[in-house]
């Protein structure tokens, strides 16, 4: 007893002397109190930014003016990031509106003769015909009447949120039926019989529709499909709607890309001028407002905050290329181990990309991933869903993890029975538009288990691919051009995907570099 009120009295003692001295330094600094490390400011602060100098926790001119900056520039980059779904759909629809002419509610594009590399669009394909056009709920919901027999549909809002699915994937299940859409503070009418009911928080919005090749490879049955059977017009006007004028859009031009310079952030302006602030949640509105970009206001930055806004969209566009071509992700890729280099777009599986459901927030760089790289979102392309929609995986690599360069020859095998009950096909694109590989040869960089029959078969059923600047001998059949003074990156596929895709019971190897 007499040892441990001892070492009690020595450790009392000891605690006052610290708190002594402790209190004297703090007394000395204009502190009555102890006061926590790590709540103090240091005069001197070495960042990669430079270096930060205070009195007293007061920042000098010096150091405000590098904070400013950095928080001004970090908010120019995830506004680009952020934002990244808005400005790509904006640009689709102004591409409809001013490029193919046409107008909301009241013409449909069609590609005839499918979509060929002339189109600036963002991983279109060549194996599917493409009806689309544009809605415009501001006077008013929408009817759409889809015709039996649809492939995969959608309808997506100003910020490329779902909306509805339509043909195989919706609710008419490829049978056909009429969709009721409704616009921002738009009530459903006292009675919906006969109509499939979708609600959207935008007043522009995306209408996508597919339809198949027929057995011959041939796009006459969609094509005809579409024309005879496709409807849009005002709910207002169903007791006598307007006929739609369609447009053969194959050989037009058109860009649809959202820029990745400072043209960026006024795309994003025309959208929040146009529609409901509802639309956005007020941190991502707080986050375009900081750099200017508000409703109801000019969006006019000086020279000096154009400059930095340059430099933002040129930041994030090296971001998104980064998280695109090389994601640190190990869900954006398709196989363990990321062999074959093999990428989804939707990296964990949700169109939303939430994380467990949601209780770990959005995957910001998944969704950057994917709408960097491409357009239309549904649950159709996320989900395992056997025989419906459609399954994608993209490679930039060949099988060392070196860029895919067309200057070289390479060859990727398709594992025999592939795991689609419609076809499955291949399409090179281009890595700077995202858009399809464009060369003098063919105006379609891909092949299509389908449409292309004369394809050499090898004895065990599977197909092998070439891709290079010249056909190997006797492979022509087989071969995409590549164009040796630029990269390339590929897509394969499966237009309703199997079982053994989603088990990976069936699996593709890598792309091989021959020379």
């Amino acid at each position: 007893m007499k040892l441990f009120k001892s070492s009690l009295a020595s450790a009392l003692l000891l605690a006052n002397t610290c708190l002594a001295v402790q209190a004297q330094d703090l007394k000395a600094s204009g502190y009555n109190t102890p006061i926590p490390e790590d709540v103090l400011t240091p005069d001197r602060v070495k960042t990669r930014l430079g270096l930060f100098n205070y009195f007293d926790g007061f920042p000098d001119d010096e150091t405000m003016s590098l904070a400013r900056r950095q928080v001004d520039l970090g908010r120019g980059v995830q506004t680009f990031l952020n934002f990244m779904p808005a400005a790509s759909l904006e640009m689709l629809y102004v591409g409809h509106r001013d490029g193919y002419g046409m107008k909301p509610n009241q013409d449909i594009g069609i590609f005839d003769e499918l979509m060929s590399s002339k189109s600036l669009w963002l991983t279109g394909n060549t194996d599917t015909v493409y009806a689309s056009t544009f809605l415009d709920l501001s006077d008013g919901p929408i009817v759409v009447e889809v015709p039996p027999g649809t492939g995969p549909g959608t309808v997506n809002d100003a910020f490329f949120r779902f909306v509805v699915d339509m043909g195989g994937p919706g609710p008419d299940k490829g049978k056909g039926g009429k969709y009721l859409i409704l616009g921002p503070g738009q009530q459903a009418p006292a009675t919906t019989d006969g109509f499939f009911v979708a609600k959207t928080p935008s007043y522009i919005n995306w209408l996508i529709l597919r339809g198949f090749l027929d057995e011959e490879g041939k796009t006459d049955t969609a094509r005809d499909s579409f024309k005879n059977g496709l409807k849009v017009y005002p709910y207002a006007m169903r007791a006598n709607p307007q006929a739609n004028n369609f447009k053969n859009l194959t050989d037009w031009t058109v860009n649809t890309i959202h820029a990745n310079n400072f043209r960026f952030y006024e795309e994003l302006n025309e959208v929040i001028q146009r529609e409901p602030s509802e639309m956005f949640s007020p941190e991502l509105l707080g986050m375009a407002s900081a750099i200017g970009i508000q409703k109801g206001k000019p969006f006019a930055p000086d020279a000096e905050q154009k400059a930095l806004l340059t430099e933002a969209v040129a930041i994030g566009n090296a971001t998104a290329r980064s998280i695109l071509f090389s994601p640190q992700d190990p869900k954006a890729y398709i196989y363990p181990s990321r062999d074959g280099y093999w990428q989804t777009g939707f990296p964990g599986g949700s169109h939303e990309y939430l994380v467990n459901k949601g209780n770990g927030g959005r995957d910001m760089d998944g969704r950057t991933l994917f709408f960097y790289l491409a357009t239309v979102n549904t649950p159709a392309m996320a989900l395992e869903l056997p025989g419906v929609g459609s399954q994608y995986a993209f490679s930039s690599r060949d099988s060392n993890g070196a860029y895919l360069d067309g200057a070289n020859t390479y060859k990727l095998t398709v594992p025999a029975n592939a795991p689609a009950n419609r076809f499955w096909s291949f399409v090179v694109y281009d890595p700077q538009t995202r858009s399809m590989l464009q060369s003098k040869e063919s105006p379609y960089p891909s092949k299509n288990n389908k449409r292309n029959q004369d394809m050499l078969v090898n004895d065990d059923g599977s197909v092998d691919l070439y891709f290079g600047p010249k056909a190997p001998e006797g492979k022509k059949a087989n071969w995409i051009k590549t164009i040796p003074s630029k990269g390339w990156f590929g897509i394969l596929r499966l237009y309703g995907p199997l079982d053994p895709w989603f088990n990976q019971t069936w699996k593709l190897g890598a792309i091989k570099k021959m020379n």
